[in-house]
């Protein structure tokens, strides 16, 4: 069944109560900030570099510095035909506004029979390319203290993931504690740190004891850009199609979950919750029985240090992995943890499964047994978050 399919069934019906009584929460959705939200609250002497939209040749698209122009329907074209997706939304004016007005996102919560969403950016998915470090930074915490206004419209259905620059370990505490303070459920990083060390460099153990101590979760989103990285949203990718390079997106989080496990630091910091955000979760099953094989006949000669556990039981035990149109999720949880699964709709985005979401998840959850339909949908999310939802 494809997307046209589930357009049909739940554009006539409504959400379908075979999913609607477990109350879904969408663990990763999106806002799309409004085109001037950095013109406005980044500091004035950023103001004519901030993020903004211009109309190129009559379509609007959105500058970053650092990065490609990108038109605006490619960010916020969900429930959008796959043939009309370059041409449907032409202007700013013409996206849904439930991407950053609180009250019309209700709206599109309920079209979707949504009771909550836990929210990342968009714009700032991008920015995290700018290279500049203090034109990032100071976009950033212009993104959150917008947030903060945008997720108090609706406090008990749109909980916010605060962004960290991550300019150096002192300043990424500082941001984790500020983003605690700010309501946030969250810390939300860029795929590579401004240090000269990556993420498993003992100087982050400080910023992995602070997010304990604060009890923030940490997410690292697909497109996160690495340090340097400004061609496009997807890294390298082969041939001629870059149709290609939206495989990649799921390689970057699986180096993440990598970096982490063999890096020791969940040895050190068992409590710590990594978040692996729209990277899909069928391929999890597969990639810990390559962890555990790597490490078990390889570790000595390529001089992989000596771990507590088996690689897989860090990824179950450590790694939440949200996904929205992925049934191999689904039909092989039982292969993973699945206390450690959440579905999400990504809204607004183009790749979103809304408005269609509870029709493509009655098919993609049938043989599932209503307790583990339950963990995925609803109390996973809610748990990890600490969601103050029914």
């Amino acid at each position: 069944m494809d997307l046209s399919d589930l357009r049909g069934l739940q554009d006539a019906k409504g959400p379908k109560p075979e999913i609607a009584r477990f109350r879904p929460i969408s663990a990763d959705s999106h806002v799309m900030e409004p085109a001037n939200l950095y013109v406005d609250y980044m500091s004035p002497r950023f103001r004519d570099r901030a993020p903004r939209v211009e109309n190129h040749d009559g379509v609007d698209v959105l500058i970053v510095e650092g990065a490609p122009a990108t038109p605006v329907c490619g960010i916020a074209g969900a429930g959008v035909d796959p043939k009309d997706m370059r041409v449907k939304y032409t202007k700013f004016t013409d996206i849904d506004p439930g991407g950053w007005d609180a009250a019309a996102r209700l709206l599109a919560q309920d079209a979707d029979g949504v009771t909550a969403e836990v929210i990342f950016p968009s714009v700032g998915m991008v920015v995290s390319r700018i290279q500049d470090r203090e034109l990032q930074n100071d976009a950033m915490q212009a993104y959150n203290r917008w947030l903060v206004e945008f997720c108090a419209g609706a406090p008990k259905r749109l909980f916010g993931v605060g962004q960290t620059a991550i300019l150096d370990v002192d300043s990424a505490i500082a941001d984790a504690v500020r983003i605690k303070e700010q309501g946030f459920k969250g810390l939300y990083m860029n795929g590579a740190p401004w240090t000269q060390g990556d993420f498993d460099d003992p100087q982050f153990d400080r910023l992995w004891a602070a997010c304990i101590d604060l009890d923030l979760p940490i997410c690292f989103h697909t497109f996160g850009a690495r340090k340097g990285s400004t061609s496009s949203a997807f890294s390298s990718y082969r041939g001629t199609q870059s149709i290609n390079g939206w495989h990649s997106v799921v390689r970057e989080n699986q180096d993440v979950i990598g970096m982490f496990v063999y890096g020791g630091i969940f040895d050190r910091f068992p409590a710590l919750k990594l978040v692996c955000v729209e990277a899909d979760a069928g391929w999890a099953p597969h990639f810990m029985m390559r962890m555990d094989h790597m490490y078990l006949r390889h570790r000595y000669w390529m001089k992989a240090p000596n771990l507590k556990r088996m690689p897989s039981d860090y990824v179950k035990e450590n790694v939440w992995l949200t996904f929205q149109d992925d049934e191999v999720a689904f039909q092989t949880a039982h292969l993973m943890n699945p206390a450690r699964l959440m579905w999400a709709n990504d809204f607004p985005h183009s790749d979103s499964t809304w408005p269609w979401s509870h029709s493509l998840l009655i098919g993609q959850t049938q043989g599932l047994s209503d307790e583990i339909k339950a963990m995925i949908l609803h109390d996973n999310v809610k748990s990890l978050f600490k969601l103050d939802v029914d």
